[in-house]
């Protein structure tokens, strides 16, 4: 001790060293404590079988050996209202204590933002966890119907499939049409994006209002591959360099106040894929979760597993995913006024 003195340091630093260094363990033992033995819901607000259920089953498989005492995650799928009901269960009837994650649907904080009917969340109180994808979302055509590229969309009618009523798959195509001149004719309320799928094949509807293109890529890659499916449009802020030829939704705006208005349409794709967990839990915890999501993203096991499914993976932060879902429920007031419009959103 003394010797340290003697070098400048005096006893007070040194005992205020000690007790920082005393302290990080002890921080990190109680979260152990409380995740050892726990088991922590995944919540799915999509049927099985589609992008959002896969992803989260990949996540949930790898997260739980980052998390301190490794507790059990169990997907757990809650269909309805177009993710809303998952949403709301968050809200007002989980725990709030961290062992509840939810793969949020992305178009959350605009549907709050747009005053969006049978919202019982707030987008801002929820802790993001993390974001695994900012993939953009995209339209598309079925083969069949001959059109390959939006243009086409300019001067002839195409019918696409939206899952709801109040889903990105009927906002892009409906904005499209008073902003850039589009011809979609939407057919709406399937109960899910497999569904619209199922429709295209059949015919009832010649494309789809809107969906991931890392969903397509590792749900359907056989489509790609055997062009029975066109990408139009990329929904996205800036152009993905898989679709370097396909034109951003911003950029078919005739004027300044349409990009606006699709650039707050567009802004939710930098959450495509996020994870959310409920108000009020502890902060030591969400840190945890926070650390154990982004090791997860970097985890070699998980990165393999994802490659093998065709699964994009292009991650953002908790603290990263926060901004964004915050800066669109906190959208200027004449931005929504005119996106309502545009909308037919009462």
């Amino acid at each position: 001790m003394h010797g340290f003195v003697r070098a400048g340091v005096s006893g007070a630093a040194i005992l205020a060293l000690a007790a920082l260094c005393s302290s990080t363990p002890a921080a990190a033992e109680p979260v152990a404590d409380f995740y050892h033995g726990k088991t922590v819901s995944m919540i799915v607000a999509t049927a099985p079988g589609g992008d959002y259920d896969l992803r989260a089953r990949l996540i949930a498989r790898h997260l739980s050996r980052h998390i301190p005492g490794e507790p059990q995650i169990v997907p757990r799928n809650m269909p309805g209202g177009v993710g809303l009901q998952a949403a709301n269960w968050l809200a007002v009837q989980a725990p709030r204590d961290g062992t509840v994650l939810h793969a949020i649907m992305q178009n959350m904080s605009a549907h709050q933002a747009l005053g969006g009917g049978n919202v019982e969340f707030d987008t801002r109180r929820f802790f993001w966890i993390g974001n695994s994808t900012n993939s953009p979302n995209v339209i598309n055509s079925w083969h069949t119907t001959g059109i390959r590229t939006v243009q086409d969309v300019m001067t002839r009618e195409l019918v696409v499939g939206a899952p709801g009523q109040a889903t990105s798959s009927v906002y892009y195509p409906k904005a499209l049409n008073v902003l850039a001149g589009t011809k979609f004719r939407i057919v709406s309320g399937y109960p899910g994006g497999n569904d619209v799928n199922l429709a295209m094949e059949r015919g009832e509807v010649g494309g789809r209002g809107s969906n991931s293109w890392a969903s397509w890529k590792a749900t359907h890659p056989e489509w790609l591959k055997d062009k029975k499916i066109f990408i139009l449009v990329q929904i996205a802020a800036k152009r993905h360099p898989e679709l370097a030829d396909v034109p951003l939704m911003t950029e078919l705006a005739r004027d300044e106040e349409g990009r606006q208005v699709l650039a707050f349409i567009s802004a939710d794709t930098e959450i495509n894929r996020a994870y959310v967990t409920t108000p009020d839990t502890p902060r030591e915890r969400v840190e945890a979760l926070r650390r154990a999501f982004d090791a997860t993203m970097k985890d070699p096991a998980f990165l393999a597993e994802a490659a093998k499914s065709g699964m994009d993976i292009s991650p953002s932060s908790g603290e990263e995913a926060q901004k964004v879902a915050d800066f669109i429920a906190n959208t200027p007031p004449a931005v929504l006024a005119r996106t309502k419009q545009i909308l037919e959103i009462k």
